[in-house]
C-alpha cells in the first residue's frame, strides 16, 4: 500500500514538473512574428476593401469585409496565444527559481 503512494506521488511531482516547462525559446519570438503578419495581412486588406469602395465594386466590398473580419479573429487569437506562452514562460521562470531556492 505505501509503495503505491510513493508510485502515485512521484508520477504527480514529475507530472507537476513537466506541466511547468515554459514554451520553447522561438514560440514567443515566432508568436510576436505572426502578430506582425496578421497585422500587416489586415491592413493590407482594409486598403483593399478602401479601393474597392471607391472603385464601386460592392461584390468585392463584401468579400474583402468577409476577409478583414476573418484576418482580425486570427490576429485576436494569436495575440491570446502569445499573451498565454508569455505567461508561461514566466511561471515557469518562477517555478524554476522557487526550485533553486527551495
Amino acid at each position: 500500500m505505501k509503495l503505491k503512494m510513493l508510485v502515485a506521488t512521484v508520477l504527480v511531482a514529475f507530472a507537476g514538473s513537466a506541466l511547468a516547462q515554459a514554451p520553447a525559446k522561438g514560440t514567443i519570438k515566432a508568436d510576436r512574428e505572426a502578430v506582425k503578419a496578421d497585422k500587416a495581412a489586415v491592413k493590407a486588406d482594409r486598403q483593399k476593401l478602401k479601393a474597392d469602395r471607391k472603385a464601386g465594386d460592392t461584390a468585392a466590398m463584401e468579400a474583402d469585409k468577409a476577409k478583414v473580419k476573418a484576418d482580425r479573429e486570427k490576429l485576436k487569437a494569436d495575440r491570446e496565444k502569445m499573451k498565454a506562452d508569455r505567461k508561461a514562460a514566466r511561471d515557469a521562470r518562477k517555478a524554476k527559481r522557487a526550485e533553486k531556492k527551495g
